[in-house]
């Protein structure tokens, strides 16, 4: 097989296939029909000699040749992007590049909504995917998939560069028609109230994770999957909740909450911005790199 009649496209199906051991999955990650799909891992087939994905009952299970290329097809593709995104001039006011970004609603809201909406105007063919951190984001990260990953320091991948986008403290809201509300807040008036939690897929957040360090247990009444859904669920309820300082302004504007000082001593949370070490010098990458920083510098 000679590479000038290969298509290289091919080897992002294959990516995308290896990654979900679903042709309808991988379509729908492609934004492609599963015909066509389909029509990919054919081509594959042929071109390698290979099943590629082998039928085991209701599931797709991966050949030896098949994993064998896997680890080196995905540095490829990931090489590629990175030549691809890499230009010698970027010009933000005639650019049509798309960034993807893994952040928190919490960051989302306080911080990326305005800044896209500020952007409009410099950078008017700029498009953004904004998505929630996961599991499987400092996979996307390392395959290139992920242009910023926004994330606390503690989540931060050892292997690839970051910096500080903000020191976060935390705070507690409650209904402005509770009592706990009208006075400072102590620990035994903490610890007996009843709570909204936050709790993100199956990883507890950054305030989470300090109480169950510190062996602090409260009476969780509800847990909301988002930063954003927790404060609705305080007003007309004795319930507390535990917030990042900049959600709970943005949201005491907006719903009945006072905002009191937590009676525990939690470190403030270093918000990180995170991105491949091969795309450091990306000039794209960089202005907006620099267009988060000078945002967070205004918060």
């Amino acid at each position: 097989m000679r590479l000038d009649n290969f298509d290289l496209n091919l080897l992002v199906a294959f990516d995308v296939l290896m990654q979900e051991h679903s042709v309808t999955k991988a379509a729908s990650r492609l934004n492609i029909t599963q015909s066509a799909m389909s029509a990919s891992l054919k081509r594959l087939r042929e071109s390698f000699q290979d099943d590629i994905l082998a039928q085991h009952g209701k599931r797709l299970i991966p050949t030896p040749f098949a994993l064998s290329m896997q680890p080196e097809v995905a540095q490829t593709i990931f090489q590629l992007r990175a030549l691809i995104a890499r230009q010698g001039r970027f010009d933000p006011a005639d650019t049509e590049r798309h960034f993807r970004i893994a952040a928190s609603d919490f960051i989302t809201t306080v911080l990326l909504v305005p800044l896209v909406n500020t952007l409009a105007a410099e950078a008017p063919g700029v498009t953004f995917t904004f998505e929630l951190p996961g599991p499987t984001s400092q996979v996307a990260l390392a395959n290139g998939e992920l242009d910023l990953l926004l994330t606390p320091e503690n989540f931060v991948h050892p292997d690839h560069p970051f910096e500080l986008v903000f020191e976060e403290s935390h705070v507690v809201v409650g209904w402005t028609g509770n009592p706990l509300s009208e006075r400072t807040l102590t620990k035994h008036d903490f610890t007996k109230a009843g709570h909204v939690a936050v709790t993100v897929g199956r990883q507890f957040t950054f305030a989470e994770e300090w109480f169950r360090s510190q062996g602090i247990e409260r009476r969780i009444e509800v847990r909301a999957p988002s930063f954003i859904q927790a404060p609705f669920l305080v007003p007309g309820t004795m319930r507390l909740c535990v917030m990042h300082e900049r959600l709970a302004r943005f949201m005491a504007e907006r719903l009945p909450l006072h905002i009191l000082d937590t009676p525990f001593d939690i470190p403030p949370m270093r918000e990180m911005m995170q991105f491949h070490a091969t795309r450091e010098a990306d000039p794209g990458l960089l202005w907006l790199r620099n267009r988060i920083a000078e945002a967070a510098k205004l918060q």
